[in-house]
């Protein structure tokens, strides 16, 4: 049977170069990067390097990267460690209403702290409007959050606007870029940001590792404490062969990758168009590379992810962080979607490996399975 994975957003799998990367510091040099022995400076000198190649991905002259176990970790230490920090100046946090369930969750427990959280409403495309931040920000608000490229219906914010507007009214501006990271150009001192949450399992790196880009002179508090790692701000031993393979992930996607996803992307999109009664969520254009996310009226969307599934081709009905959740989706209420239309909505997800058969083979493939559920649905009247 055919295979097809079109579930990037969720997951990558490793890149052979990056594989080739790592080995050598899972078998070899495997020195601890706390250990002052050869073995030791080894560690240290690879996860320099590694360091620095991620930087300048993003031209970050006057952040600090700090690696973590992904971009949960990544976007809890944000959240958490600025609003601690900073609980002299204020204690008010804005975000969205489309943030990953990391950020989100970070945010409600935030709020069980004494801290005060608003969440700023997005337009039909997912879109966070600057005026509507600005009119949220007050004299004790200390940090905003807005996702870069979003996770389920693939929309990229206005960072440098957003960021703009945060700045001048001297709020810290944090930004999960998880799906967006190398997929989207990013300048960290021209896009007015100050934290940049990233990671590395989205771009053909492992699982397990990230980071938090953090400007000089950004008041944080650590989340993990320990031994001092990460110059005193990420405790625990540093995973050397994951840095190095997120390093080389990060400096193998090229131009050329992005363009052909954008091509599977908008082939995909056009044949969708086609099926009665289905619709895109998200833009036309700002729009993640990889991303295609689709509403199908009157089926479900899991019943069409096994349809798919039994095809050969791997799909989402969402944010596989949350799939297995029985509730609607909260970005695509976010949106303006009525619930029974968020329940029978799919994400595809395209990857630089995929080819312009795979997307005619998941058109075909889906045409047949949303005839055959829209035949059976107890929700056609």
């Amino acid at each position: 049977m055919r295979n097809v994975y079109l579930d990037t957003a969720a997951t990558t799998p490793v890149d052979p170069e990056v594989v080739k990367a790592m080995e050598p510091y899972v078998s070899q040099s495997y020195g601890n990067t706390s250990s002052i022995h050869a073995f030791g400076r080894d560690a240290e000198n690879a996860l320099e390097d590694s360091r620095r190649s991620l930087m300048k991905k993003v031209k970050a002259k006057n952040h600090r990267l700090f690696f973590t176990s992904g971009g949960t970790e990544s976007n809890n230490f944000a959240m958490k460690g600025v609003a601690f920090a900073n609980r002299d100046k204020g204690n008010h946090i804005i975000t969205t209403r489309v943030e990953h369930d990391c950020v989100l969750n970070s945010a409600k427990w935030l709020a069980k702290h004494g801290f005060e959280v608003s969440y700023l409403d997005v337009d039909r495309e997912g879109f966070v409007d600057a005026d509507a931040l600005e009119k949220a920000i007050r004299k004790e608000t200390i940090l905003a959050s807005v996702i870069h490229g979003n996770n389920e219906i693939g929309t990229v914010q206005n960072l440098r606007e957003l960021g703009r507007v945060c700045h001048d009214h001297d709020v810290v501006f944090h930004s999960d870029a998880c799906q967006s990271f190398t997929k989207v150009p990013v300048n960290l001192e021209k896009d007015n940001i100050d934290m940049l949450t990233v990671n590395s399992h989205k771009i053909y790196g492992p699982k397990g590792v990230g980071g938090l880009f953090v400007r000089e002179g950004t008041k944080i508090d650590p989340l993990l404490h320990g031994g001092g790692h990460e110059f005193g701000m990420r405790s625990g031993t540093v995973n050397v062969p994951g840095i190095v393979g997120f390093a080389k992930a990060a400096e193998i996607m090229k131009d050329s990758h992005i363009s052909h996803m954008s091509g599977l992307r908008d082939m995909l999109i056009d044949g969708v168009s086609g099926i009665e009664e289905s619709w895109l969520n998200g833009p036309g254009k700002d729009r993640l590379c990889n991303n295609a996310h689709f509403s199908f009226r009157h089926i479900e969307g899991e019943s069409l992810i096994v349809h798919l599934d039994l095809k050969g081709i791997q799909a989402s009905t969402g944010s596989a962080c949350s799939s297995k959740s029985l509730e609607p989706s909260h970005v695509l209420l976010a949106i303006g979607l009525k619930p029974e239309d968020a329940h029978g909505s799919v994400r595809f997800s395209v990857g630089k490996e995929n080819t312009k058969d795979d997307i005619k083979y998941t058109i075909e493939s889906l045409e047949e399975a949303v005839s055959t559920l829209r035949k059976i649905s107890p929700f056609r009247s």
